[in-house]
């Protein structure tokens, strides 16, 4: 079968890799051994010894050994070109064997089975770390494609929530016949209420995807300004939750998509301020550093584990694996910051506090 796929690709005019390396290695013996007769040739007329009463003869013998040798030559080359093709042709398959098994495994690879490795541990050679990098990019898009598996099943879930409380409460109100105007009223206020909240998750996921499709157009934007916006706008919610909320604004210049910034610096006020405690603090600054616009928020809090920071950023995930909404949230917001600051090539860090509560930083680089 394989001999038979390699013929037909001679044919086409595209011969696989086997057939160019044996074509190669059997040339390349034809053209040095074709060469070494070439060279053979001018001996035959230039072998003399001096005058004597053989010297006639022995220059016969001589020229007469040279030309058999150039006969055996040129009956030997043909044999041993077609030995070297030979040759060739399996150590050409021999060598080229890894490559063949990473590609029907690649081929094999699927969504529904990419925990299959091509696992090339024998080898220490460059088919080798082409297997480790495939084996790395196979582990990477099976953890991206587990993580969207896991983000679509919460946002179902998410949504499903709302849609079967509000038909539950159309129902009981229709089921009702003695159902008055006033409870009527109110069945609506409460589906109202609930479409709210799906309307306030779709933005949200819409969010999300825009910040993961990142930037289309670059525009300069000054971060002080954006954030000292969306300070102003929630301020009377943190002085009603009894939160102060300092700021220290310094002009940052960067270059992004100021409606996704915004996005960004508004979940990062809001997190700080929904997760926080009675009479907590809130402290926001802004500053250029080394031309790197950089947004600094930390809040007082509940004690965060250390290894849990990294999950708080995934879709739907919450401190402790607990999926009840804190003050409205759907644990969307900080992974909406990194997909925002992943978008725009920001380095986003996070540390939890001690004392409670979260300490992050975004820094945007130059462009």
């Amino acid at each position: 079968m394989v001999v038979y796929r390699e013929v037909v690709s001679l044919l086409r005019l595209r011969p696989t890799l086997r057939t160019q390396l044996t074509l190669f290695y059997g040339g390349l013996l034809a053209v040095l051994g074709g060469g070494l007769l070439f060279l053979l040739v001018p001996l035959q007329g230039s072998a003399s010894v001096q005058d004597g009463p053989h010297a006639a003869a022995v220059t016969a013998a001589l020229n007469a050994a040279i030309r058999n040798k150039e006969i055996i030559g040129a009956i030997a080359l043909p044999v041993v070109v077609l030995l070297a093709v030979a040759g060739g042709w399996l150590i050409a398959g021999w060598l080229l064997r890894p490559l063949r098994t990473i590609t029907a495994t690649a081929r094999d690879i699927s969504v529904t089975n990419l925990s299959r490795r091509l696992a090339l541990r024998r080898r220490d050679d460059e088919f080798a770390e082409l297997g480790e990098t495939l084996d790395g990019l196979f582990g990477r898009l099976e953890a991206a494609f587990e993580s969207q598996r896991r983000f679509v099943a919460n946002a179902s879930h998410e949504l499903r929530t709302p849609l079967a409380a509000e038909r539950t409460l159309l129902q009981v109100a229709l089921a009702d016949p003695d159902a008055s105007a006033a409870t009527l009223r109110s069945t609506c206020e409460q589906a109202l209420i609930l479409g709210d909240q799906q309307e306030r998750l779709i933005a949200a996921l819409l969010t999300l995807a825009s910040g993961e499709g990142g930037v289309d157009e670059w525009e300069p934007f000054d971060l002080a300004e954006i954030t000292g916006r969306a300070v102003a706008v929630r301020r009377e919610e943190a002085e009603r939750r009894g939160i102060e909320v300092s700021a220290a604004l310094s002009a940052a210049a960067a270059t992004g998509d100021p409606r996704l910034v915004e996005s960004l610096v508004t979940n990062l006020v809001d997190n700080a301020i929904r997760y926080n405690v009675t009479d907590g603090r809130v402290a926001i600054s802004t500053v250029q550093i080394a031309g790197k616009a950089t947004l600094r928020i930390s809040n007082t809090g509940t004690p965060i584990p250390p290894d849990q920071v990294d999950r708080l950023f995934e879709p739907f995930q919450r401190l402790g694996g607990v999926r009840a909404r804190n003050g409205g949230g759907y644990g969307l917001g900080l992974s909406i910051v990194r997909a925002i600051a992943s978008a725009h090539g920001a380095a986003l860090t996070s540390r939890a506090q001690p004392e409670g509560g979260l300490d992050i930083e975004v820094s945007f680089p130059k462009r």
